[in-house]
Formats: structure tokens, C-alpha cells, sequence
């Protein structure tokens, strides 16, 4: 079941899902928007001559309060909010309709699991054939809350948990 506004509202008062920056014109009807942090990594084309599952990748970190994406190209950002989720609770990512007419593709694998708590790192691409602008805490994405039948079992404690920044790929962590 996907949360409404006046749910999501109840559990942040609550305090059962913590969501910190959050300002009153986040919250929509039926999910809440996030904004871009100023910390980003691009993969490092110097050192990195392909990329692989089983080596860490090697990042360019940028932390400026904006940054130009050209054409075609990928970096990865963070939310400037943090959140918590119980155990009995998922979150959708999904990028803003108006980001997208512009180009600009948001992702993070779409999913969030319940138990994560952090800032959410967000893949974005420029499909475009222009640059693309990004300002920090600019409205980027938002997040769709949906209720589990039961509480999670094993709720998640993996590789991302407590993230504050954008966090790289962890893949080469992996047990298979």
C-alpha cells in the first residue's frame, strides 16, 4: 500500500520514519520530495581503464553547490536529507517529471529497503545532447513510501547503512 501524505505526516510525528531537511512543500499527496546535496563523485577516466565487479572503482570527488553535467555523461549525487526507515516500511526513489523532461535521468537501483537509514546516493544521467546545470538543494527526486504486510525479518544492514555522503559502488564487496 502506497502512504499518503497524512500518513507519511502521522509517522514522521511520530518519529517512527525520520526524514531530517525536510521543509512543509515536501510532502505531495502521495510521496515526499528530496533535494540534491553539494557531494559528488564521477568515476576517475585517468586511473580507470575499464571497470570492474570485483575492484573498487576509482571517484573524482567534487563538493561544490553546483555543477554542469555534459551530454551524455553520469555522476553520482547524494540527498541532502536523511532518512530512516522501520522495518515495516519501503521507499520507491523516483526522479521529478520536471527533471526528466529536461534530460536528466535519476536512479539509485529505485529501491530503498527497510531498516536503511542514510543520505540516499542517486544516479543521474544527462540523455541529453546539452549540458545540464545541478544546484544543490534543488527539488531532484522523490520518495514513494509503501507499507509491508509484516515487518521485515532481516531489515537492512548492508554495505550502505549510514551513508552521509554519496558512496560509490560497493559491488567488489559482494560475496559472490
Amino acid at each position: 500500500m502506497i502512504l499518503s501524505d497524512k500518513k507519511i505526516v502521522e509517522l514522521i510525528d511520530k518519529g517512527d520514519l525520520v526524514i531530517t531537511n525536510l521543509n512543509e512543500n515536501s510532502i505531495q499527496p502521495a510521496s515526499v520530495d528530496v533535494t540534491i546535496g553539494d557531494f559528488f563523485l564521477v568515476i576517475d577516466d585517468l586511473l580507470t581503464s575499464v571497470i570492474d565487479m570485483c575492484t573498487p572503482i576509482k571517484y573524482r570527488e567534487i563538493q561544490a553547490e553546483e555543477i554542469i553535467l555534459p551530454a551524455k555523461s553520469f555522476v553520482l549525487a547524494t540527498t541532502r536529507e536523511y532518512i530512516k526507515l522501520p522495518n515495516n516500511l519501503t521507499a520507491f526513489v523516483e526522479g521529478r517529471s520536471s527533471v526528466g523532461r529536461m534530460g536528466l535521468f535519476i536512479q539509485n537501483a529505485g529501491w530503498v529497503d527497510p531498516g536503511f537509514e542514510g543520505k540516499i546516493t542517486l544516479e543521474l544521467y544527462n540523455a541529453n545532447s546539452l549540458p545540464i546545470k545541478i544546484k544543490a538543494g534543488r527539488r531532484i527526486g522523490q520518495l514513494v513510501f509503501c507499507q509491508m504486510d509484516q515487518e521485515a525479518e532481516k531489515p537492512y544492514r548492508g554495505k550502505y547503512q549510514g551513508q552521509m555522503n554519496t558512496v560509490g559502488s560497493r559491488i567488489y564487496q559482494d560475496p559472490d
